[in-house]
C-alpha cells in the first residue's frame, strides 16, 4: 500500500546552545531584542517534513512515496541518500538554479528551539501534482510551500484518496477560510496542542467541532502523550519513556510515520497511537531527524516493553 508524503525536503543545520534561552531574553526588552548565542557544535542533517516522515514510515516497512522539491544547486547529496535507503524518488522534483530549503535550528539545554528557515525550492512545491501519482492509497499533506499544500489537499480529495492534513509549521500561512476548507476535505487532522488551539481560534471551531469534521483528530501533547478523537470518543495515548532525551528535532515527523503505518495496516487507533508515540521516543534518543535506525525486532521489543502486548510489523 503506497503512501504519498507531500511536504518539504530540507537540509537541517542543527546547533546546540549550552545554556537556556530564557536566561538571556529579557521580556521587558523584546522590542529591542538583540541577542547572540554561542553554539560550539553544529551538524548538517537531512531533514524536511516529507523526508523525515518518509524515513520513519520506511523504517517500519511502509511503502513511502515522497513528493517534494529540491534545488539543483545542492540536491545530489539528498538524492544519493534516498538511493542508499531504497526510497522511491519518482515524485521528487529537482528545480534548476535554486537551493534546497535550509533550516538553521538552535536548541538549548531545555530542548527549546529557535529556527531560521530559507524555503528555497520548497516554494515551488506546487509543480508536483498529487493526483498524478499512480497506485496511491493514502496520503499526507505536511508543511510545505503554501500553494503546494493547498493544491495537494484539493488534488488528493478530488482523487478520493484518504489523507492526513498536517499543517504544522505551515499553519501561519493559513487564514480561517483556507483552514476550514482543508480540514473539511481531509480524512484525518494531526496537530500539537498549541496548534490545536490556534486552529480553533482561526476557524472558530471548538476542538470537538474540529474532530467532527474528520474521521480522526490526533493531538500530540509532548510529555503528556497524545489524544485521538474518533467516533465520538477520545483515545488517550501514553508517552513512551525515552532511554535518553537527546534531540527533539523531527520527533513529530517520526510520530507521523508511525501514524501512517498504523492507518495503512488498520491497526486500530489505540495501537496506531502507541506505535506513533514509540517512534517519537526512538527519534528523541538520537541526534538529527533521520539518524535513528532501529530494526523491526527492536521496535517490536520496545513496543511490548512499553505497552505490555505484542505488535507484529
Amino acid at each position: 500500500m503506497a503512501t504519498l508524503i507531500c511536504g518539504s525536503l530540507a537540509y537541517d543545520n542543527i546547533m546546540t546552545f549550552e545554556g537556556r534561552f530564557r536566561e538571556h531574553i529579557l521580556p521587558e526588552q523584546v522590542h529591542i531584542l538583540n541577542v547572540s548565542f554561542l553554539v560550539p557544535t553544529m551538524r548538517r542533517e537531512f531533514g524536511g517534513c516529507a523526508g523525515n516522515i518518509g524515513y520513519a514510515l520506511h523504517l517500519l516497512g511502509g511503502d513511502a512515496r515522497i513528493m517534494g522539491t529540491l534545488g539543483a544547486n545542492d540536491a545530489q547529496p539528498y538524492m544519493d541518500r534516498f538511493a542508499a535507503l531504497g526510497l522511491n524518488t519518482t515524485h521528487v522534483g529537482v528545480l534548476p538554479d535554486m537551493w534546497s530549503a535550509q533550516a538553521m535550528i538552535t536548541t538549548d539545554l531545555e530542548n527549546n528551539q529557535i529556527t531560521a528557515f530559507h524555503p528555497g525550492a520548497m516554494m515551488q512545491s506546487h509543480v508536483n501534482k498529487a493526483d498524478e501519482a499512480p497506485g496511491i492509497k493514502l496520503g499526507i499533506v505536511a508543511p510545505d510551500g503554501f500553494d503546494g499544500m493547498v493544491q495537494h489537499v484539493e488534488q488528493l480529495a478530488a482523487a478520493k484518496i484518504p489523507f492526513v492534513f498536517d499543517p504544522g509549521q505551515g499553519l501561519p500561512l493559513f487564514d480561517g477560510a483556507s483552514l476550514r476548507r482543508a480540514i473539511e476535505l481531509a480524512t484525518y487532522l494531526t496537530v500539537n496542542d498549541y496548534e490545536a488551539n490556534l486552529v480553533s481560534h482561526r476557524t472558530g471551531w471548538s476542538i470537538e467541532e474540529m474532530a467532527s469534521k474528520v474521521d480522526a483528530l490526533i493531538i500530540t501533547r509532548g510529555e503528556q502523550g497524545s489524544q485521538i478523537y474518533h467516533d465520538g470518543q477520545i483515545e488517550e495515548i501514553p508517552v513512551v519513556q525515552a532511554e535518553r532525551v537527546l534531540d527533539p528535532t523531527g520527533c513529530g515527523d517520526a510520530f507521523r510515520g508511525g501514524l501512517l503505518y498504523g492507518i495503512e495496516n488498520k491497526l486500530g487507533w489505540a495501537t496506531t497511537g502507541r506505535l506513533a508515540s514509540l517512534m517519537g521516543a526512538l527519534k528523541i534518543e538520537q541526534q538529527g531527524p533521520q539518524n535513528y535506525a532501529p530494526g523491526k525486532a527492536q521496535i517490536e521489543e520496545r513496543f511490548k516493553a512499553a505497552f505490555g502486548y505484542e505488535l507484529s510489523l
